[in-house]
């Protein structure tokens, strides 16, 4: 039973947050903590009733009615109860006149609203209408948890106090919002890239990136987006061992790869890339096409990855960037000259948190012999690292050094 109310949870926790919001008025913590809690309620009385016919609808009403229901124990102000007979009886109908051919794609537009900054808006999307917690949500921006609730919190306010509108945009205004629903989709992939168990996060990603690439034809950063997931995608099989023990790039087995997938993102990003008009993600595209469609690792082209790195650095610079940049130097170059860069990145202080920061100085230190220093990066990065297969990756690295 936990596992089909998990499913309609995934399936349905946009689309009645959504609904909440449009209900309350705007009131986005209120439609959060209502859907929470119906949830709450199903997961006690359908064990017992079992799932009703229209699961989807019994939440949306009983969500509804807490809303009712707290509104008016909150307060007797005069206010107050003009606001709950202001409301609907049923919940407003979705607006289906909307040229974007998917729902939960249309609460993504309506969601990323221009008025805030790029990061607020990817950040209350994907805690409004994907469901993630604050917690994966700050892991993704390499911020610390209290951080991201108070970047949540400010832009709850601004929505509320400012009179943004949740509504749909026009098809002429979706250019405007394009680049945080981009964010927002390639952060649910990598959310299901990096757990295996959240898997149908990346097909849910890549499903939605086609959308947008149908929806957009003549936006190249959709293309390269949509090429670099499936770029990634195809190296799924691989990334793992029977054990769940993760298995490096170098050390996979290309023949699990899906290689029609790999053909079909690489075509995308070429075309993507004749537009001329490069951004971020065709630039990352282009660097997973190296490593993809590179027969054997020892023929992977270094030098052009290097290249991309450093055209990336200079139109969208950060330190995840370099770090990066930093490792494909040390392939192509040796680890000697790439251990000064990384030291650079960890004496700003930006990545300390970043377990792959510690990971990627330990390995550049083994390399150059200097066992006791990458010992104690590799006991870093284990402190640091997110997930089981991850930490058991890391004290194999440790035993060994």
């Amino acid at each position: 039973m936990k596992d089909r109310i998990a499913g309609i949870y995934a399936d349905g926790w946009s689309r009645i947050v959504a609904t909440m919001i449009r209900f309350t008025g705007g009131d986005w913590d209120l439609a959060e903590e209502c859907t929470q809690e119906a949830f709450a309620q199903a997961l006690q009385k359908w064990p017992e009733s079992g799932v009703p016919d229209q699961p989807l609808a019994w939440l949306t009403t009983t969500a509804r009615n807490r809303a009712i229901d707290r509104i008016r124990r909150a307060s007797t102000e005069a206010a107050k109860l003009r606001k709950v007979a202001a409301m609907d009886l049923e919940p407003p109908p979705y607006p289906n006149d909307s040229e974007i051919p998917d729902e939960r794609l249309e609460l993504m537009f309506t969601c990323c609203h221009p008025s805030l900054n790029l990061d607020a808006q990817v950040a209350l999307t994907l805690r409004s209408l994907a469901g993630m917690s604050t917690a994966e949500i700050a892991r993704a921006f390499l911020v610390p948890e209290r951080t991201m609730a108070q970047r949540v919190f400010r832009a709850k306010q601004k929505v509320a106090h400012a009179g943004i509108p949740f509504r749909v945009p026009p098809a002429h205004l979706l250019p405007d919002r394009l680049p945080a629903v981009l964010h927002v989709l390639y952060l649910l992939f990598n959310e299901g890239y990096g757990d295996p168990r959240k898997a149908r996060l990346c097909r849910e990603a890549i499903r939605l990136a086609r959308v947008v690439t149908a929806l957009m034809p003549d936006e190249p950063e959709a293309q390269g987006m949509l090429a670099l997931m499936l770029l990634h995608d195809a190296r799924r099989p691989a990334r793992t061992d029977a054990a769940g023990d993760v298995v490096t790039l170098a050390e996979q087995d290309r023949s699990l790869w899906d290689q029609a997938q790999i053909t079909e993102g690489a075509a995308i990003c070429e075309r993507a890339l004749r537009r001329r008009r490069a951004g971020p993600f065709q630039l990352q595209a282009a660097i997973a096409a190296c490593h993809a469609t590179a027969p054997v690792a020892a023929r992977t082209d270094w030098p052009q990855i290097v290249g991309l790195y450093t055209q990336l650095a200079r139109i969208a610079p950060s330190p995840i960037v370099d770090l990066n940049r930093a490792v494909a130097i040390g392939m192509a170059s040796g680890p000697e000259a790439a251990l000064p860069l990384v030291d650079a990145i960890a004496e700003t202080g930006q990545l300390n948190g970043y377990y792959l920061l510690h990971a990627t100085r330990a390995d550049l230190l083994r390399r150059t012999g200097r066992a006791q220093e990458a010992a104690d990066s590799y006991r870093a990065a284990l402190d640091l690292a997110p997930t089981d297969a991850e930490r058991r990756f890391l004290r194999d690295r440790l035993r060994l050094t």
